[in-house]
């Protein structure tokens, strides 16, 4: 398709004061956007979007609603999504990776307009048939079509009061009785009552509930999955035996209805059991079914990586949004100027401001690449899952590696675009604080991010653990190529920054930063390993030791090893040959940008390891970045205009992309509501003196 015709799936920004930055760009902007985004996802996207703003209950609020409001308005917004009917029937066979792909994009859409909504259809619909499809078998179908139709509402039941990330400890049981076949859930106590149950506060009426398997000769046989009825799905009442409730009101994404749900000898039938790998026969007796390994251990990553890598593409979303806000306030908020009487100029042109959001402009558009990279890998291995059940061995190790890739990433993301809302809310001062720019929301709904479907910390362990096993085994187990660089150890350890430029290697180079994060990797890995067999001989347990190197060990290298993955990404996607020639200045400024920043945040480690000596390291480190932000400055505002969505649905009045920004204030603030009118209670807050001579 011509390149003309692929512009036109996205559509023209209008004409106002932002356009004295848009024409300094030497790009067009709409080609850096199908860069960042397939085309055919972009389409996707402005399609829904397109539909949704001409039905009102996706029309913007303009005040905060009350906590039942936000919950009936989510829920009403579901049922509607299921009667437009987003995605075309067609889509529904089509190969595993077209449609899944193509699904994620609808989602990202619809959290990109309300993020309760979105996560509601992700956890009743989503996490809930990919987890019934990873552990059931035929005889659950039934459940997974209504589901999937949306004939019920669904939930999963997997935290408890007390336990979260340490499922296994989890006190919830299901004690098989062979007298009536059935199993009988039972809640011990409160604090093993199921909590933060999306979905189910107040209309659930199915949950796939994980608890204890007890068989009735009192054997445990671990943690498994039942389907479990909460409501009755006609009136929404609960069933006897059930005691479920609402947790009440969140700091954010109170659209969502949060329960906690308790059981008091509940039955079910013991087909309810999800019986992939294991079933208990009609007599009692439990029986492992494991089979088809390959597929399995797909399903299982099917389960587990989608809604994590759902929450990465929702927070790069969520962090292009706060970078579009901050950067566009900033090419048109003015304050002082060379001359004191003289006119005023862009806060954008000041160093230090370009500093605090430039940054996170680059990441945005680096994670927005990584994260589909990190998809598209995902997709085809659980597509080859399915297609095959041979090569189980090297199957194993590719699902351990996106494993560890996974879980060092979404801390990254996460983490990242928590940060950037925060330093964009301060970057655009008290404007910034108005609810109407949006960057409150923002922060309140993107927040729970960093410790739902894995707590960011938990999750960099489990990474850091995956390296470690790399670095201790005889041969690397990388596939995908993330770990290879630890095949080289010996060579990258024996360089540093003086040796790194006498072999040739340019400052501003990828090479640069590259070879500078697997120095870091290195050093990092080798120092965690040796801790912990020192704390070992000093006979401190395996459980100890690894803790204690989380702290500047474990911890970095985690983050290090997604940063590095991250800008791999980004590198290999700007090689390819449909990147036009005049992108690939402005490409590879952003990729620096992001790469000094966060070599920067890792300066102590580059001495702590000798790595680098007195300043000529941090001075070359910082003096890039800066240098590479002075450059992006003129290309700011056509990038954030790359990153943006429609305006109604970035919802900023201070970031709207016709430019108008205090036309825009003014709005807001003569036409919210009561604000030029006299308070009701205008009576009781007259001083009591002045009121006593009325």
């Amino acid at each position: 398709m011509p390149v003309d015709e692929e512009r036109t799936v996205i559509p023209d920004v209008p004409r106002g004061p932002l356009c004295d930055y848009r024409s300094k760009a030497q790009f067009n902007w709409k080609d850096f956007r199908l860069v960042l985004e397939d085309k055919e996802l972009v389409k996707i996207k402005y399609d829904i979007w397109r539909r949704l703003e001409r039905e009102p209950l996706f029309a913007p609020v303009t005040s905060t609603l009350s906590v039942d409001q936000q919950k009936e308005r989510a829920a009403r917004q579901v049922n509607r999504i299921a009667d437009l009917e987003l995605a075309p029937s067609e889509i529904y066979s089509k190969p595993y990776k077209y449609r899944v792909r193509y699904l994620m994009s609808i989602n990202e859409a619809l959290h990109a307009v309300c993020p309760s909504l979105s996560v509601k259809i992700a956890l009743g619909v989503g996490l809930f048939t990919n987890s019934l499809l990873a552990m059931g078998t035929d005889r659950h179908q039934e459940i997974y079509n209504q589901a999937w139709n949306r004939e019920i509402i669904t939930c999963l039941a997997i935290t408890e009061v007390s336990h979260g990330s340490n499922t296994k400890r989890c006190r919830t049981t299901a004690t098989y009785d062979p007298a009536t076949q059935e199993f009988i859930i039972h809640t011990p106590d409160f604090e093993a009552a199921k909590c933060w149950v999306g979905n189910l506060g107040k209309t659930a009426s199915m949950a796939l509930l994980f608890a204890i398997l007890y068989t009735a000769d009192g054997e445990n046989h671990g943690l498994q999955g039942f389907l479990v009825p909460i409501r009755d799905p006609k009136t929404l009442l609960p069933y006897p035996g059930v005691t479920v409730g609402d947790i009440g009101e969140k700091i954010g994404l109170n659209g969502i209805d949060n329960g906690f749900v308790m059981f008091n000898h509940y039955r079910i039938p013991r087909e309810n059991l999800l019986n992939r790998t294991g079933d208990v026969t009609p007599e009692g007796v439990y029986e492992s079914t494991f089979s088809e390994p390959g597929k399995i251990l797909g399903a299982v990553l099917e389960s587990f990586s989608a809604g994590r890598l759902g929450i990465m593409q929702e927070s790069s979303n969520t962090l292009s949004h706060a970078a579009v806000i901050a950067v566009r306030y900033a090419a048109l908020r003015k304050q002082f100027g060379t001359d004191r009487n003289g006119p005023e100029q862009s806060i954008i042109e000041y160093q230090l401001h370009q500093w605090r959001i430039f940054p996170y402009l680059a990441a945005a558009c680096v994670l927005k690449v990584s994260v589909f990279a990190m998809t598209e890998i995902y997709l085809e291995t659980v597509q080859k899952s399915q297609a095959e059940s041979n090569g189980f061995e090297l199957l194993t190790q590719i699902v351990s590696e996106i494993h560890a890739l996974v879980s060092s990433s979404k801390p990254l993301v996460t983490w990242t675009a928590r940060d950037a809302i925060q330093e964009s809310r301060e970057a655009c001062g008290g404007h910034g604080y108005l609810r109407a720019a949006n960057l409150g929301e923002l922060r309140n709904n993107h927040d729970p991010s960093c410790t739902y479907e894995g707590d960011n910390n938990v999750l960099g362990q489990q990474a850091s653990n995956w390296l470690i096993r790399q670095w201790k085994n005889a041969k690397v187990e990388s596939p995908v190529g993330t770990a290879s660089f630890i095949t080289r150890r010996d060579a990258i350890l024996s360089g540093d920054y003086d040796a790194l430029l006498r072999t040739g290697v340019r400052l501003e180079s990828t090479e640069f930063v590259s070879q500078c994060y697997e120095w870091l990797m290195c050093w990092l890995l080798k120092q965690s390993v040796a801790q912990m067999e020192e704390a070992s001989k000093a006979g401190v347990d395996t459980f100890t030791a690894r803790n204690n190197c989380q702290v500047y060990r474990a911890r970095d290298l985690s983050r290090a090893y997604a940063e590095y993955y991250a800008l791999e990404s980004f590198r290999s996607r700007c090689a390819r040959g449909d990147v036009n020639a005049d992108l690939k200045p402005v490409l590879f400024r952003v990729y620096l940008i992001y790469g000094m920043w966060c070599l920067d945040r890792h300066m102590t480690t580059f001495y702590a390891g000798s790595f680098a000596k007195g300043s000529a390291f941090a001075d070359a480190v910082r003096g890039t970045l800066l240098r590479m932000c002075g450059e992006l400055k003129d290309s700011a505002v056509a990038i954030a205009d790359a990153l943006a969505p429609p305006d109604w649905v970035l919802n900023s009045v201070i970031a709207k992309s016709d430019g108008r920004l205090y036309e825009n204030i003014q709005s807001v603030f003569m036409t919210n509501p009561g604000a030029l009118e006299r308070a009701s209670w205008w009576k009781d807050v007259i001083p009591s003196k002045l009121r006593a001579k009325l």
